[in-house]
C-alpha cells in the first residue's frame, strides 16, 4: 500500500477510491435523511437501526471515518505535491483557458467542507456518541424511562435546523459540496480509467448527482427550518 501512495497515479487512484467511496455513503446518507421529510416514523425506525446495528456501529463506521481522514489528508498531500512540480506560475499557463474554476480550487471548496464536516459532527455525531456510549441509553427514545415515548432522531434533527445561522451555513456547505462534487465526480472515474464508450452517460449522471443531492440536502435543511 505504501508502495502505491508513493507515486503520483498510485496517490491519485486511491484518492478516486476514497472518493467514490465518500460518494456512495453521501448518497446513502442522502436517502435516509430525506424519509425525515417524507415519513418522520421511517426515518426514526431507519435511524435506530443504524445506529445499533453492530455491524454498522463498529465495522462500518470505522471504515467510514478512516475514509474521511484518507480522502482530505490524500487531498492535501496531493496539492502541496503538484504546487512543487509546477516549473511555470499560473500567470504564465494561463489556467482559465486550460482548466475549470472547480478543478483549479478543490482544495479550498475541500477545506470548506472539511470545517462544515468537523460542525456536522459536533452537531450529531458527538452527540449521538456520548448519549449511547457514555451515558448508556441505547435505546434511541426520546425518554428512555417510557417505552413508548417514541424515537428521539425527527425530534432531535428539527430541532438542529431551528436556528436560522445553522441553516444558512449548512446550505452554504451543500454549495461548496456541489462545487467540489462537479469536479471530483469526473476526475474519479478518469483517475482510474473509467475512460470509455460509457464516459459521456458518466458525465451526466456526475451532473445530476453532483447538484441533485446537495439541493435535496438544502431543501431538507429549509423544510425542517420553516416546518418546526
Amino acid at each position: 500500500m505504501s508502495g502505491i501512495l508513493n507515486s503520483t497515479i498510485g496517490r491519485k487512484f486511491a484518492m478516486a477510491l476514497s472518493a467514490l467511496f465518500l460518494m456512495v455513503f453521501i448518497l446513502q446518507h442522502f436517502a435516509i435523511n430525506s424519509l425525515s421529510v417524507f415519513s418522520p416514523d421511517t426515518f426514526n425506525d431507519v435511524s435506530h437501526f443504524m445506529g445499533t446495528f453492530w455491524v454498522i456501529q463498529y465495522l462500518l463506521q470505522p471504515v467510514l471515518i478512516f475514509g474521511v481522514i484518507f480522502h482530505f489528508v490524500m487531498g492535501f498531500v496531493l496539492e502541496i505535491k503538484n504546487n512543487r512540480a509546477r516549473a511555470i506560475g499560473y500567470s504564465k499557463n494561463n489556467p482559465s483557458g486550460n482548466s475549470t474554476w472547480m478543478s483549479r480550487n478543490m482544495i479550498w471548496s475541500g477545506g470548506f467542507i472539511l470545517i462544515f464536516l468537523i460542525i456536522h459532527f459536533i452537531d450529531f455525531w458527538i452527540p449521538e456518541i456520548n448519549t449511547k456510549y457514555i451515558a448508556g441509553d441505547m435505546s434511541g427514545l426520546i425518554n428512555p424511562e417510557v417505552a413508548d415515548s417514541g424515537y428521539r432522531y425527527h425530534e432531535e434533527l428539527v430541532h438542529k435546523f431551528e436556528p436560522i445561522w445553522r441553516v444558512a451555513l449548512y446550505c452554504l456547505g451543500f454549495v461548496f459540496l456541489a462545487l467540489h462534487l462537479l469536479h471530483g465526480f469526473n476526475s474519479s472515474f478518469q483517475s482510474i480509467g473509467a475512460n470509455n464508450k460509457y464516459t459521456k452517460g458518466l458525465k451526466g449522471f456526475a451532473k445530476v448527482y453532483s447538484i441533485g443531492v446537495p439541493l435535496g440536502f438544502i431543501f431538507i435543511a429549509l423544510f425542517h427550518h420553516f416546518n418546526h
